[in-house]
Parts: structure tokens; C-alpha cells; sequence
């Protein structure tokens, strides 16, 4: 079995085959591999995911409380992979094939025990992983004997069990075993799991000296590289300051000397301040530590490995899992940082913290959209439509493509409806608010094309109703002032436009009625409009003013109504049926959420879905128009319009509570009122998007009753897949667009809380101050009362008021006493 750490803040996760190769084939990972070879720009491949071949772990904490299998060395479970790698090589490809055709021609069994052969980012060194044999020994044991097998050279720097390895490209991996999806060696685990988790991953054996290709690529590292400026003469900066000054400050008249025998120690400690402040860069930390006085004494007097100094402080941090951007060096640093740039350490680096928190989300969502790309891509093999949906689209654009189809597709099902866990004696019907979010120019167009095909059944039977108004307007500016009106003819027009008054919007919905197996079904609106700041715009006033309700309203079609004196506005209450599909901008979503309006709860009933970066790659050039894939779209709009009762979704309903109980299982154990608020309306998000898609899927087992579709179909695990991704997609978008929002909603509430309860009157404190059973004496003492008339009436209230009752009377110390016990709280 192996892992993927997505990055250095969230721990590790088993990968099977096909997730494996999504992250391979990932568009946004394979350009960045790509960009990384160009530049050679160490930050581009810290934001890789990494595979983690030799170990699982076991869950533990992290330092903020977070349960989860994170890469620890002491948690370490050893699968009985070995990872090696061979670096600086000019010609990869060419290496293996020589290794492939020489030393393991001749040595069959040797090659049975590699499983996977890759070129690793920098296009510049190879990755291999085989089994171990326990005989070898341990880990680099196993790395020193293939070494030498193999014709390369290897070091002590992969030796630790949780080393990670940064994914390759598809195209890079020269050798692949299904067998590395599978692979344990309990034998080889039972044998070293505890050495290693007490932090022992050193040789056990010495090896023999082997011909040398390459070196151990910087690929497998516990934390990656990162960069500094410099001064002209090649000394680095930070932050526009001479780190040298600021080792000066630190040190002062304190420098390490011989006498104190603590020059090592000291060496080590400004090692781990040097990675914090240079990114993580071991050369500049290396070079600045090389470039103190005391440093080199300790290397002409004994021969210090200065080398070995920096990589046991890099392992050290490694090791408490923390990333060196988000750390802080040590207080004598700090107050050293302090005194040369007059600014504090978090000062400085807030701005750069914040933007790498950012950019670390920004590249999260992308691998997110990436993956889900490569789900929905899989799911076109049960549900064909979806090709049709995606056409002309990038992978990581799926997802958004999605659930506009979706929006549409369950608008053109409204009259059909199912039963949910959540008070099943209620019709639920298919509703959705969908934002498309993306910067401008990012590929949003797309939706336009569903729209025109998907919503054409809608749009041609408004038809019949605009013309009739239409007309009907004509007429009445014909007509005189003593004439006879013409009676407004009652029509159903179901699409609006965002500049839609409220009087017409209210009145076409309540007239969108239809007879729909002996009930009347008031029939959804639907808006779709490509500009939402267009319609945060015109909802401050004129047409679009006051329905914020509306919107509110409309995802659990909950009941309003209207009672004004104008001649048009008819007083009635009404159900909101109202499905809207918008796209615009990041900046817009800002106007319609944040956090002034955030307590409405109108973001859980959003389905927002992220449009991935253009990366600035031009679309694909069509060549062909495919009609054939347009007509598909429109013949099942007209056949979706047609569908009629109730959905048979039990088992889904029954899948989805389970789902959410085990989601708010996790935010109670992570102790997250924003998760636990994120997650409550997911599960009608995941039921909703998937019905169309499920009732396509099952339509040979649907019958036809005059013009409408009904009937019975049995979902199954295939459809269960569809609604989970929906779910976790939804999950993960509420978190990425509203995440922050809602933490900092609840430390709001709390710290008003906090302010409006700190005070407490005398009443209440005396009260609680009260033992469970009291005495006059207590009365008198916890209230501060000096007369006995004073107590009788205090006690007398506290029993009237049910605050206490009397338990008769008792000799204490010799004299008869009335005892009470309090019966609850005082509220006041």
C-alpha cells in the first residue's frame, strides 16, 4: 500500500491504482513538472503532491490538535517497499535502459522485485522502487545492496522510513507493477517497525563500494528547498537585511568558543534558524553557517561534518511536521531581527505568510478539480451524457460543467419530487442555486451552451405565454380611457431575467401550476445569467430589491407572500420555486457573501464551484462542429421535461445519512461548529445534482403515461459513487469559498459572548455562591445581609420563585435550623 501527503499541512492518505493515475495524469501537475524543468524554480516543485512508498503511519495528533495519519517516523508502519534514487543524470531513460538490458537481463530475479522506474521532476534523475528483502536488512541497507547490484551509488540521505517522493509525470515512468498497489512484506514490517519509530534508521551492515552513476536525488527529501536573495558578492538576504548583521546582533560578544564546548550545539541551533529564515535552502544555510568564525574553528580542529550538521536539523523539523515558512526561529533570533530592522519576525513575514497560505489553497483546489476531473471522466462510461456535457472542455473544467448541466437538467424534472431522512412525510423537490466562480475570460462561457440546449423545452413553452402577454400589453394601449379593459390572460412563463420586478416574478410563479397526478405542482422559475454582479448590482434596488428573501427561500421552497395595495400585486402567500444558475467572479461572489451578510445561511444552499486557472494555455482549436452531440443534449431536455412523481431514492437517502453522520463525527472530533454548519445541507446537494443523471442512467425501466415519463428503478453502488463525489465535491467547496468566512463567525459570536456575559449582578453570583443544601447562616453570608428580616425575605423569594425548597427543620450544633436546597439555576 502507499501514500500521498498533498502537501507539508495535511497528513498522509492511502492511494489506490486509479487515484494514483489521476495524479499522474493531472493537467495541473504535469505543467507544473513542466514549468519546474524550465526554470528550475524550487518553489514550483514544493507545491507537487509526494508519494510516500516505504511507510504507512499510524494516527496521531498534530500540533494543532488535528487527528490524522501524518508523517511521523515514530508512527511509522513499514510496508516493504524500498524507494532508491539515482540523480545528476544527463539521460535518464538512456540509464535505465542500460541497467535494463545489462544487469537485470542477467538477473531475472532481480527484476521481479522492481515495481515501479521513473523519471523524477527535475527530468534529471531516476526513482526506483522495489521490495526489500529482509536478509539485506533494513531500508538503506536494502538501498546499498540494489545499489550495488544495479551498477549506482547511494548515501545515508533516504534513510528514514517517512521520506517522501514528489510525483512524476505518466509519460515519465518507465516501468510500472500492478503489484506496487498491493505490496506488503508483514515479515520485513514485524522485523523493523520499532527500530525505526525509536528514530533508528541507520545501516545495520556495511556495504561493498559499487561503481558510481549518479547521486540520491534531492527528490526524496523530508522538506524541499527554497530560495534567497543575495548581495552582490553572493551573501543571502532576508527580507532586504544582511543576515550576517543579524547573526552578529544574535551573537554579539557571546560567540561560541572553545572553552564553552558548545560550539556544536550552537552550530545546529543557528543551522534551524538559517532553514527558517532562507526558505528551507540547505546550500545559503550551509554557505552562511560555513562563513562563522567559531564554525570554522570546530571544522580545522576536528574535522566538523558541517553538512551532516544541516541535515540533522532539516530531519529535526521534519520531524515535528512543521513547514519552515510557517515557523519562527528561536527568541534569541527573534530579538536579533528585532534590533537590526526594527521590526518583529511575524512583521515581516505576515504578508509572506498570507500569501503562501493563498497560493497553498489556490494549488489545493486545483489538484481538487484535477482529480474530480478525472472521476466525473471515468463516470462517462455509466453515464454516456456527460461527454456531451464536457465537450470542448478541459479535465479540470468537468466539474463545473457538471453541476451547471445539473442545474438545468433537475429544473426541466420539476415535477418530480422524493422523500429525505429529514421529515419524509415532505415532498422534496429538485432545487439548486449554482455559481459558476472563476476570474474573467476563464472558460465560463461554457454554460451558455448548456443553457441554449438544456433549458430549450422551458424556453419554447414560455413561448406561448410571453406572446399572449405581449399582446395582451399591445392591446391595452389601444384602448380608451372608457372603454372596456381586456382581461390579462393567466399564462405560465417560467425563465426571468435578473431585471425581473417582483410583482411579475411573484405572479408568474404562483400561475406556474400544473395537475400533476391529482395535485396541483406549482412548476420552478429558473434564472440563468453570465454576469453575477450583474445581479448583486440591480438586487440594491428597482427590479431585484427584496428578493435576497427570495433566494433564501427558494432551496427548501419554504412558504412567503406578499400583501400590497397596488393593483398588481394580488395578496397571497406562496411556495418559493425557484431554480438559478449564475456565473461571474470571485469578486462578485465577495458582494453577494461575506461576512456582514454570512449569518443568513444563504451560502449552504449555494452549490459554488471553482473555475480552474487558465495557466495561460490557449483552448484547443475545433476543427469539426459535432451537431450529433448538441441534438443528444436537446432529446434528453425533452425527455427530463417530461418526467412526472416520485424519485425511488430511498437507498441514496439511507447512503447520504450515513455519509453525514461519519462527516459530523469528524467536525465533533475536530471540535469545528464551521464544519459541522458547512456540512448540514450537503447531502440535498448530493441527491439534487445527481437525480437527473440516475434517472438517465435507469430510463429503460421508466413506462410512459399520455405525455409524461414515470416509474420504478432500483439505484445501485454505480449511482451511490455519483452522489458521494457530489457530496465530498460540495464539502470541499464550502470549506474553500466559505471556510474562513464561517470560523470567523463563530469566534465573532463568541467574542460578543464573551463581552455581553461577562457581567453578572450580585443576585446571581450570591445565588450560585450558595452551597446545594443551605442554611439562613449561608443566606446571610453569601448575600452580604446583616439583618434577619433581610434573610426571610431573601429565602422567601428564592422558594416562591421555585429557586429552592424547603427541607425541614434540623438540630445543628445544638440548635433547631430550617435547611434548603436549591432546585436550579438563577436566570437574570
Amino acid at each position: 500500500m502507499i501514500s500521498i501527503q498533498k502537501n507539508f499541512n495535511e497528513p498522509t492518505m492511502p492511494v489506490d491504482e486509479q487515484q494514483f493515475y489521476g495524479l499522474v495524469r493531472a493537467t495541473r501537475w504535469n505543467e507544473l513538472i513542466d514549468s519546474f524543468r524550465q526554470t528550475g524554480d524550487q518553489a514550483q516543485k514544493r507545491k507537487l503532491p509526494a508519494f510516500i512508498f516505504q511507510a504507512t503511519f499510524d494516527e496521531t495528533t498534530s500540533k494543532n490538535g488535528r487527528v490524522g495519519r501524518w508523517r511521523k517516523q515514530a508512527a511509522t508502519r513499514l510496508t516493504g517497499l524500498v524507494v532508491m534514487d539515482i540523480d545528476h543524470v544527463d539521460a535518464p531513460r538512456e540509464t535505465w535502459e542500460r541497467i535494463d538490458n545489462e544487469q537485470l537481463t542477467i538477473d531475472n530475479e532481480l527484476r521481479k522485485r522492481i515495481l515501479l522506474v521513473y523519471i523524477t521532476p527535475s527530468g534529471k534523475g531516476l526513482k526506483i522502487v522495489f521490495k526489500a528483502r529482509t536478509d539485506w536488512g533494513n531500508l538503506i541497507d536494502n538501498q546499498h545492496a540494489m545499489a550495488q547490484l544495479l551498477g549506482v551509488e547511494v548515501d545515508e540521505s533516504c534513510k528514514d522510513a517517512s521520506r517522501m517522493s514528489f510525483i512524476c509525470k505518466e509519460e515519465d515512468i518507465l516501468f510500472i507493477d500492478k503489484e506496487l498497489f498491493t505490496y506488503e512484506n508483514q515479515e520485513f514490517a514485524q522485523k523493523y517497525n520499532e527500530e525505526y519509530r525509536k528514530g533508528k534508521s541507520g545501516q545495520t551492515k556495511s556495504p561493498s563500494p559499487s561503481p558510481q552513476v549518479g547521486t540520491l536525488s534531492s527528490d526524496c527529501v523530508s522538506t524541499p528547498k527554497g530560495e534567497g536573495n543575495q548581495t552582490a558578492d553572493g551573501a543571502p538576504l532576508w527580507h532586504g537585511h544582511s543576515i550576517q548583521s543579524i547573526i552578529d546582533m544574535r551573537y554579539a560578544d557571546k560567540l561560541p568558543c572553545a572553552a564553552d564546548s558548545n560550539r556544536h550545539n550552537e552550530s545546529l541551533k543557528l543551522a534551524s534558524d538559517l532553514l527558517i529564515l532562507l526558505d528551507g535552502d540547505r546550500q545559503q544555510t550551509l554557505q552562511v553557517l560555513k562563513a562563522q568564525p567559531w564554525v570554522q574553528e570546530i571544522i580545522q580542529e576536528r574535522n566538523e561534518n558541517v553538512e551532516q550538521t544541516v541535515a540533522s536539523a532539516a530531519e529535526r523539523m521534519a520531524e515535528r511536521e512543521k513547514k519552515y515558512l510557517t515557523q519562527a526561529p528561536s527568541k534569541a533570533m527573534q530579538e536579533a531581527i528585532l534590533a537590526v530592522t526594527d521590526q518583529t519576525f511575524k512583521e515581516l513575514t505576515q504578508d509572506q505568510t498570507q500569501a503562501t497560505s493563498a497560493r497553498q489553497k489556490e494549488d489545493e483546489m486545483a489538484q481538487c478539480l484535477d482529480e474530480w476531473g478525472n472521476r466525473l471522466e471515468a463516470m462517462t462510461a455509466h453515464y454516456p451524457i456527460l461527454k456531451d456535457v464536457f465537450k470542448g472542455l478541459k479535465r479540470n473544467q468537468f466539474t463545473a460543467a457538471f453541476f451547471v448541466a445539473g442545474g438545468f437538467m433537475m429544473t426541466l424534472m420539476t415535477r418530480c419530487f422524493y422523500r429525505f431522512y429529514y421529515r419524509p412525510e415532505e415532498k422534496r423537490r429538485l432545487n439548486n442555486c449554482t455559481l459558476i466562480i472563476g476570474d474573467p475570460a476563464s472558460g465560463k462561457s461554457f454554460a451558455t451552451r448548456l443553457y441554449k440546449l438544456l433549458a430549450a423545452p422551458i424556453v419554447e413553452a414560455d413561448k406561448v405565454g410571453r406572446d399572449a402577454i405581449n399582446a395582451y400589453r399591445e392591446l391595452m394601449k389601444t384602448k380608451g380611457a372608457n372603454k372596456e379593459k381586456p382581461k390579462k390572460p393567466k399564462v405560465i412563463v417560467r425563465i426571468h431575467p435578473a431585471r425581473t420586478s417582483n410583482a411579475q416574478f411573484i405572479q408568474d410563479m404562483v400561475n406556474a401550476v400544473e395537475v400533476v397526478d391529482g395535485e396541483e405542482m406549482q412548476l420552478h422559475m429558473l434564472t440563468f445569467d453570465t454576469e453575477l454582479d450583474n445581479t448583486v448590482m440591480v438586487q440594491k434596488g428597482g427590479s431585484w430589491i427584496d428578493k435576497m428573501s427570495m433566494e433564501l427561500k427558494a432551496f427548501h421552497n419554504e412558504e412567503d407572500g406578499q400583501a400590497y395595495s397596488n393593483a398588481d400585486s394580488v395578496m397571497q402567500n406562496f411556495r418559493v420555486t425557484w431554480n438559478y444558475v449564475y456565473t461571474g467572479t470571485p469578486i462578485a461572489l465577495k458582494k453577494k457573501v461575506n461576512d456582514t451578510n454570512f449569518g443568513s445561511g444563504l451560502f449552504t444552499r449555494l452549490t459554488c464551484i471553482p473555475m480552474p486557472s487558465t495557466h495561460f494555455q490557449m483552448i484547443e482549436r475545433e476543427t469539426t462542429m459535432d451537431f450529433d452531440s448538441d441534438a443528444r443534449l436537446k432529446q434528453w431536455a425533452v425527455k427530463l421535461d417530461r418526467m412526472k412523481g416520485e424519485l425511488p431514492m430511498q437507498r441514496i437517502v439511507d447512503e447520504l445519512y450515513d455519509w453525514t453522520a461519519r462527516r459530523m463525527e469528524d467536525a465533533k472530533e475536530n471540535h469545528s461548529e464551521a464544519d459541522e454548519l458547512i456540512l448540514k445541507r450537503c447531502a440535498y446537494h448530493g441527491l439534487n445534482f445527481a437525480a437527473p443523471f440516475i434517472v438517465m442512467r435507469h430510463w429503460d425501466a421508466l413506462h410512459q403515461e399520455g405525455e409524461f415519463w414515470c416509474g420504478e428503478f432500483q439505484t445501485d453502488d454505480v449511482d451511490w459513487q455519483l452522489v458521494e463525489l457530489i457530496v465530498n465535491i460540495q464539502l470541499a467547496c464550502q470549506r474553500y469559498f466559505f471556510g474562513a468566512m464561517a470560523d470567523r463567525y463563530y469566534e465573532e459570536k463568541r467574542r460578543d459572548q464573551a463581552v455581553n456575559g461577562t457581567h453578572k449582578s450580585h443576585t446571581i453570583t450570591a445565588f450560585e455562591n450558595l452551597p446545594q443544601e443551605f442554611t439562613t447562616e449561608d443566606v446571610m453570608r453569601c448575600f452580604g445581609l446583616t439583618k434577619d428580616d433581610a434573610v426571610y425575605k431573601r429565602i422567601e423569594r428564592l422558594t416562591e420563585d421555585h429557586l429552592a425548597v424547603k427541607m425541614g427543620t434540623f438540630k445543628i450544633n445544638g440548635k433547631l435550623r430550617a435547611k434548603y436546597r436549591k432546585m436550579g439555576a438563577m436566570i437574570l
